[in-house]
C-alpha cells in the first residue's frame, strides 16, 4: 500500500462534504471535506505502487480546473486516470461548490 499526499493553494469554498465511488475491482472511492484553510490537501491510498507521476498530473490538472479548498481522500484500487477524473468531477458535483465564497 502506498500513500501519497499533496497540497495546492485555493480559494474557492465547498458547501458540503461529498462521497462518491467504491473500492473494487478497478475502481475507487473518494471523500471530500470542507477546509477553512486556503488549500488543497489531496491524500492518496492506492495498492498499485510506481504511479506517482501520473497521479500527481492527475490532482494537478483537477486543482488547476476546481480551485477548492477542501480536504480529499482518494482510496485506488487499480483506477485509470481517466476514473479518477470523472470520479473528482462527481465529487465536486455533490459537493456543490459556494458560488459565492470566493
Amino acid at each position: 500500500m502506498e500513500k501519497l499526499t499533496y497540497s495546492f493553494p485555493a480559494s474557492k469554498m465547498i458547501e458540503q462534504p461529498a462521497h462518491v465511488g467504491v473500492v473494487g475491482s478497478g475502481d475507487l472511492e473518494i471523500l471530500i471535506e470542507p477546509s477553512n484553510e486556503k488549500k488543497t490537501i489531496v491524500e492518496i491510498r492506492t495498492g498499485i505502487t510506481g504511479f506517482q507521476d501520473t497521479w500527481k498530473k492527475v490532482v494537478e490538472r483537477f486543482v488547476s480546473q476546481n480551485d477548492i479548498s477542501a480536504r480529499i481522500r482518494i482510496n485506488d484500487f487499480g483506477a485509470t486516470p481517466g476514473v479518477v477524473s470523472i470520479r473528482l468531477a462527481q465529487a465536486v458535483e455533490v459537493s456543490k461548490i459556494g458560488a459565492n465564497h470566493n
